[in-house]
């Protein structure tokens, strides 16, 4: 017996019609869950302490390495509460200081109170979460997550939000 290739390809579309109609009537408690943010992975950083809140000065960086030595980063007590900001008066912040536009280090500019890359000319806010305002780069400013510790007053760094500019993971 021989099949056409018409009877053929109604025979396997129905097959193909029917798996596809009974996958999308299977009830939500045989569903498999969805990820609540599948673009957003959990990686495990390790907390190291950055500064300690008595040693901050208002609108002075000081420059650590985070999440490891190849990542420079700088943390500020901006003297006024800013959006992601850490300590009583929720005004410490830090962040990378690698331009996320060619990875040019970024320097703070104590007068305008923003990061600046010298390179191509990108500036970043940081009171407004590291938000690149001008320039060449499209990506903000990674932004270091600080935890502060009121018994002992120290500013621990615990992980990133954003990506380091030149990475595929922020650990390497």
């Amino acid at each position: 017996m021989s099949i056409t290739r018409r009877q053929f390809l109604k025979a396997t579309g129905g097959v193909a019609a029917g798996i596809g109609v009974s996958g999308s009537l299977s009830t939500p408690a045989q569903a498999a869950p969805a990820p609540a943010d599948p673009g957003r992975t959990t990686l495990p950083f390790s907390p190291k302490v950055v500064a300690h809140l008595g040693q901050l000065r208002v609108n002075t960086p000081v420059s650590f390495l985070y999440p490891d030595a190849s990542s420079p980063c700088a943390v500020i007590k901006m003297g006024m509460p800013v959006p992601g900001g850490v300590g009583p008066d929720r005004d410490v912040v830090a962040y990378s200081t690698l331009c996320t536009h060619m990875g040019c280090p970024v320097a703070y500019d104590a007068g305008a109170r923003t990061f600046k890359c010298p390179c191509h000319f990108s500036i970043f806010d940081p009171e407004k979460s590291g938000q690149m305002v001008l320039g060449q780069a499209t990506e903000n400013l990674p932004m270091v997550q600080l935890q502060y510790n009121a018994s002992d007053g120290t500013v621990k760094a615990v992980g990133i939000e954003g990506l380091i500019y030149g990475r595929q993971a922020n650990l390497l």
